[in-house]
């Protein structure tokens, strides 16, 4: 059943990419932008999963009505994103380069030139797939990602990825393929703003509430020596704004613990001060605040 399923689901998404190669790309975005604002309406359980994230993150700053506009305008830019994500699949790499604007080249250039990989970290902010047209113009490029659930799907995102320079190392067993990419020179991005299971997370500050955190980036440049760097992919108006910081320099104290715990710390408020300059982009609908700290759940 799960394979009829999958077949079924993959050719009406292939009927639906057909469309959009036939539709021009600002009449498919508004599509999108959309179709995410009516889903905003008619789902009420993501709705309330939004809508509590932002409670939580500027419930004292914003009130209901501001809230909520951030919320429909993320909704609106999720469906976007997909709607360009699946037009990209028909599109050669130069024409989806030239929809991106790059800021941070020298950041980008300085990191690779130690010869040692570049680990770039991020969030579900964007439309991280516009990236690799620029970034594969640097070196070889790989994403930590899980696989879609639909697997014939996921086959056609993957010739996407590949054509524009770029392979998925998936996360099961990941850090192994991401050393042995780093060692290669290859730039490995890895977005870490998602809720983990609590025997893999550190608990750190988001928006002031302790928030499940992946540590695997932290550990990864301790391994291997890679620079660390924050990479954020700003809609624009139908272009994007691939924009890559400069990369982390946290003092070492010489006990490792502590110092990865810095580490966490840092890149989890840098890609908080990005959500703040501006939060529509970014995916409120993922249950960031879910894992609960063992003690906080037994005082509950």
């Amino acid at each position: 059943m799960n394979r009829i399923g999958d077949i079924a689901g993959f050719v009406f998404y292939k009927l639906f990419a057909y469309s959009l190669r036939l539709t021009p790309r600002p009449l498919a975005l508004a599509l999108g932008r959309a179709l995410g604002r009516l889903v905003y309406r008619l789902d009420g359980r993501h709705r309330r999963i939004a809508l509590g994230n932002l409670a939580i993150a500027f419930g004292r700053e914003k009130s209901h009505t501001e809230r909520a506009a951030i919320a429909r305008a993320s909704f609106a830019g999720v469906g976007a994103t997909a709607i360009d994500t699946i037009k990209f699949t028909g599109y050669s790499v130069a024409r989806i380069r030239s929809l991106v604007d790059f800021e941070g080249e020298d950041n980008l250039v300085r990191a690779l030139a130690e010869g040692k990989g570049v680990l770039l970290f991020s969030a579900h902010y964007g439309n991280w797939e516009a990236a690799p047209s620029v970034l594969s113009e640097y070196g070889p490029v790989y994403a930590v990602a899980r696989a879609l659930d639909n697997p014939l799907i996921e086959r056609d995102l993957l010739r996407l990825r590949h054509r524009q320079g770029s392979e998925v190392i998936y996360k099961a067993g990941a850090s192994r393929h991401v050393l042995e990419a780093l060692a290669g020179g290859g730039i490995v991005g890895i977005v870490v703003d998602q809720n983990v299971l609590r025997k893999r997370a550190v608990f750190i500050d988001f928006f002031g509430k302790l928030a499940a955190t992946a540590a695997g980036p932290a550990v990864l440049h301790f391994k291997s020596g890679a620079p660390l760097l924050p990479i954020f992919c700003h809609p624009r108006g139908g272009r994007y704004l691939v924009r890559i910081l400069p990369p982390l320099d946290v003092p070492r104290s010489g006990e490792r613990d502590a110092d990865l715990l810095k580490t966490v710390r840092i890149y989890t408020k840098m890609i908080e001060q990005e959500i703040r300059r501006e939060p529509e982009p970014w995916l409120w609908v993922h249950k960031r605040w879910n894992t609960r700290p063992e003690n906080e759940t037994k005082d509950a």
